[in-house]
């Protein structure tokens, strides 16, 4: 057995280092035992130094592999850097592994980074500075107790908000201090070792009610992004039970002041009881001006206008080609076969459906009776270009960071040339609407593929493009 000591539990450097003289010299996975502090000791004795790596030996791997793998360091799992070096000598000896998402080691590898990823996104969020007095001057202490081992990896995140200020940030296992100067790590502490408030709690928590607004409270959602396991450290969260409950009241109140005072307080009003009838602004109007539509001649046969959905403020779009028979008939994009097999393929790449916006191309079906099943018909340049005139309105509205283009038709709709798919997949393009676009084929050429193997490989594929589109969207 080789034994190989990491200098803490998320010693990602030492695993690397040493992972890549293993790899280079072909060391199987079962004959290492990577050596943790939560190791016991007694365990770790007598095994044999790693081998160097032999002369001319050289070790490869996707750069997004080594992004994952940092994260999923940083996982409770006890087997993550046994996991963690399997993948790494499997990519030096199969082709397309990375892409390969159904692979039960590259799926546990992304899992186990994703959860790392959701845990320093709560701590970025939920740390609550609480001020004290030292000999130097004032200093901020914040209490977290994070799932995973993240302090050392999210720290510098603080460093960069929060570089004027002296403080530190204590958890169960490790905490953070920030000088002003240099940043520190130590031993864990106790929740009692934080203050518990500060003069400027009062202040936040009034401020916090005269921005809460009880029309648009959706509680679901907030108890999504806001887990009660963090409501003990939020000055504002003793607040939150009687505000909701308050909500309807509250809300009711706000309309009978505004109308009151208005000089137009019926009009108001009426127009508030008529809410659903009200006139429509932003992405809303472009979408009932886009049900009249008229600007090329597939809007005589089709049932009616397919308009995008999806989150409005939306940082990640995708551009398919145009409607399906399913669509047609329910209006929504996204809803049929294909619309299914990508609903899985999103799922597998890490992306909410809820959190993108979702559109086509060309907003109305083209299709060829054959008795009683209508045969789509690809767009051709004249409607692609007619129809992009919904398309920019729609981009101009959302104002996203990155456009997906699902096929030929959109990646014409989203750069205004016309290029193959395959030629272009992976790159990242100027858009028209869109500042990047990002192409990949659309979901219905999966449905097409003859047999199982390229099924498998294709979607894998597929699965790749998404989760970099995802990659380019949050850097």
């Amino acid at each position: 057995m080789i034994g190989v000591r990491l200098e803490s539990d998320v010693d990602f450097d030492g695993w690397r280092s040493a992972a890549r003289g293993l790899a280079a010299a072909r060391v199987e996975p079962h004959v290492i035992v990577w050596g943790t502090p939560s190791l016991e000791a007694g365990l770790f004795g007598g095994f044999e130094d790693a081998p160097g790596p032999p002369f001319g030996a050289s070790v490869h791997t996707p750069r997004a592999f080594i992004e994952e793998a940092r994260l999923a360091a940083c996982h409770r799992d006890p087997d993550r850097f046994d996991l963690l070096y399997r993948v790494l000598l499997r990519l030096q000896r199969e082709d397309g592994l990375w892409s390969r998402t159904v692979d039960p080691d590259i799926h546990r590898l992304l899992a186990l980074a994703k959860s790392v990823r959701r845990d320093r996104h709560k701590m970025t969020a939920f740390v609550r500075f609480r001020e004290i007095a030292t000999e130097a001057g004032a200093a901020y202490v914040a209490w977290f107790e994070p799932v995973h081992r993240i302090v050392e990896l999210t720290s510098p995140f603080f460093v960069d908000r929060f570089a004027g200020m002296r403080w530190s940030i204590l958890t169960p296992e490790r905490s953070a201090h920030w000088t002003g100067a240099d940043l520190v790590f130590g031993p864990g502490a106790t929740r009692g070792d934080a203050p518990s408030e500060d003069a400027l709690e009062a202040i936040w928590r009034t401020y916090y009610v005269s921005i809460f607004n009880p029309a648009r409270l959706k509680t679901a959602a907030m108890q999504r992004e806001m887990p009660k396991k963090y409501w003990a450290n939020l000055p504002e969260a003793a607040l939150i039970a009687g505000l909701v409950r308050d909500s309807a009241a509250q809300e009711s109140r706000m309309i009978d002041r505004t109308t009151k005072a208005h000089p137009r307080a019926a009009a108001i009003r009426r127009q508030h009881e008529d809410a659903p009838k009200a006139a429509a602004h932003g992405l809303e109007a472009v979408r009932e001006e886009s049900a009249r539509c008229t600007r090329c001649p597939l809007h005589q046969h089709a049932t009616q206008t397919v308009f995008g959905e999806g989150l409005q403020t939306a940082r990640l779009v995708f551009v398919g080609e145009q409607p399906g028979d399913s669509e047609d008939l329910a209006g929504k994009p996204f809803v049929g076969p294909a619309g299914r097999l990508f609903d899985r393929a999103l799922a597998e790449a890490g992306i909410a459906r809820a959190d993108a916006y979702v559109t086509n191309a060309v907003k109305h079906f083209k299709y060829l009776p054959r008795g009683k099943k209508r045969i789509h018909q690809k767009p051709n340049a004249g409607e692609i270009d007619a129809c992009r005139w919904w398309v920019d309105r729609e981009l101009a509205q959302v104002k996203p960071r990155l456009a997906v283009a699902l096929g030929a038709t959109a990646l014409r709709s989203l750069t205004g040339k016309s290029m193959p798919v395959i030629a272009s997949r992976g790159q990242v393009l100027p858009g028209l609407g869109a500042e990047r676009v990002i192409v990949t084929v659309h979901p219905s050429f999966l449905l097409r593929l003859p047999d199982e193997e390229t099924k498998q490989r294709e979607w894998a594929a597929f699965v790749g493009d998404l989760r970099r589109a995802r990659a380019l969207m949050e850097a």
